[in-house]
């Protein structure tokens, strides 16, 4: 029989030595991109990474999180805003993407503009409409904090607190953020089928889909441009800004499908409410760009039917267990010992 792979964190407990933390993929998935050799996982750098993601001392007025923009119980997604919000209850630019299999994707943000998930966190540490601080200012608050010098002491042997060492242990953190356990997951494990309309959803699937967002992580994590008009306001045109390649403008960060009942709205900029308005969208055939990437040149249609069946797959693809798993909350039980002082 097939073996279900888990990832467990083991709560912090002070005054033991903290286990260094194996990083099992799941057996269906490929290898993972990222290279574990510069950032060795551990239960301590994984628990400081974790409380610093839930901490607003990130943002120069205290208000702002990384979980004020990815809460987990959207699948690290945003579903109260279209777009990012941050200090000063300024508006972002873009739809804040869910957070999860992060290990394989060697590119993040919507048009790439990091290439290293250990460097990743500068972006809205920085930006001026999200967190508004720097990595300086940053290290020098944790370092006055009752709580951090402890963490730090636990998770790295010089105890030092560094931006190098804040933003590894961010990333140790979102790394362990593994969805894999959905229906779809099970019924490639041999544990679960699926029923008749989700079979005939998981061929349209393969037939229409496949290509960007290629199973079992469900994108190819490249960029496509799939033929949205560009936003007036906003004029966002994506990956050229970064690639000053005109063969990228309109081209976006494709988005994984899984989690998706817990992650809209959809798109870089939020504008789809639901899938009904996705599906649409692709049925659209004025919705070409002149660099429209050539399988989506031609309207995808479904009839009705197609569309529940489509539909009834992709309601396979959300992984509750990853959605409500304790271990990826506010970590009250690493922060409950400081309590009080």
């Amino acid at each position: 029989m097939k073996k279900l792979i888990f990832i467990f964190l083991v709560p912090i407990v002070f005054g033991f030595a903290f286990k260094k933390l194996d990083f099992e993929k799941p057996s269906h998935f490929p290898e993972p991109a990222y290279n574990f050799q510069n950032n060795e996982l551990t239960q301590a750098k994984v628990n400081l990474g974790r409380a610093l993601f839930y901490d607003e001392i990130l943002s120069a007025d205290g208000t702002i999180s990384c979980a004020s923009c990815h809460s987990p119980y959207n699948a690290f997604a945003h579903t109260d805003h279209d777009l990012s919000h941050g200090i000063k209850d300024q508006i972002g630019t873009r739809n804040a993407p869910a957070l999860f299999n992060l290990a394989w994707q060697n590119s993040f943000m919507w048009d790439g503009a990091i290439n290293h998930l250990d460097v990743q966190a500068l972006a809205p540490i920085s930006h001026e409409k999200e967190m508004g601080e720097n990595i300086s200012n940053v290290v020098e608050k944790l370092s006055q904090s009752k709580i951090y010098p402890k963490l730090f002491a636990e998770a790295y042997p010089d105890g030092k607190i560094t931006g190098e060492h804040v933003l590894k242990a961010l990333s140790s953190f979102q790394l362990t953020l593994i969805s894999a356990n959905a229906k779809y997951d099970k019924v490639k494990l041999g544990f679960d089928s699926f029923s008749i309309q989700e079979q005939k959803g998981y061929e349209l699937f393969q037939q229409n889909c496949n290509n960007c967002h290629t199973e079992p992580l469900f994108s190819s994590y490249q960029f496509a441009d799939n033929g949205l008009k560009v936003d007036l306001i906003l004029s966002d045109f994506g990956r050229v800004s970064i690639s000053q390649n005109h063969l990228d403008s309109f081209n976006f960060k494709i988005p994984s499908l899984r989690n998706l009942n817990y992650s809209y709205p959809y798109m870089h900029d939020g504008r789809f409410e639901n899938l009904k308005e996705v599906l649409k969208h692709y049925e659209n055939p004025a919705r070409a760009n002149p660099e429209l990437t050539n399988h989506l040149a031609k309207p995808i249609l479904f009839t009705q039917n197609q569309k529940a069946d489509l539909l009834s797959f992709l309601l396979t693809l959300n992984d509750s267990a990853f959605v409500f798993n304790p271990l990826n909350k506010y970590p009250k039980e690493i922060l409950m010992p400081f309590e009080g002082k």
